[in-house]
């Protein structure tokens, strides 16, 4: 009797199920991916470059939030305010709503976080505008979220 065929049809109906043949159980990821494909980081962090908790202090770095300020004027301004709805969401209560990292991985990912994070979709659906990227550097995207952090009170 010919078994040939059995070994690959095993592998196929256990991946189909969402399952990993024992040699490759070894692999898993400590922070499996959630229903809706997002790992439990991803769904309180967001989507992006920004892959680990970003640490702040218990009071705004002053520094940082003016050269946050300056980029905000610059590159966000003009879609966002402080106190109310613009053209994008109001931002001055933001660093109470979402992580830093949430923060930093809208502004310097927001094609994908649109397209798979379900906040990020929930706001596109709400203010029909879509996000651009603005091309800020990490260190930009995190003097914004300090600066954000001034804000909020």
């Amino acid at each position: 009797m010919r078994t040939s065929w059995l070994l690959p049809t095993v592998l196929l109906a256990v991946a189909a199920c969402g399952g990993k043949p024992a040699s490759a159980a070894g692999a898993a990821k400590a922070d499996p991916p959630a229903g809706d494909g997002l790992t439990a980081f991803q769904q309180e962090n967001g989507i992006g470059p920004v892959t680990e908790p970003v640490e702040v202090a218990a009071t705004p770095d002053h520094a940082m939030a003016e050269q946050g300020e300056e980029v905000f004027e610059h590159k966000c301004g003009a879609c966002h305010k402080m106190g109310e709805k613009y053209v994008g969401p109001a931002l001055g209560e933001v660093t109470k709503r979402r992580t830093p990292a949430y923060i930093m991985n809208m502004i310097l990912n927001p094609q994908e976080m649109v397209e798979r994070h379900p906040v990020a979709k929930q706001l596109l659906a709400e203010h029909m505008t879509f996000m651009p990227n603005q091309g800020l550097s990490k260190d930009e995207a995190r003097h914004v979220v300090e600066y954000l952090r001034t804000q909020a009170h």
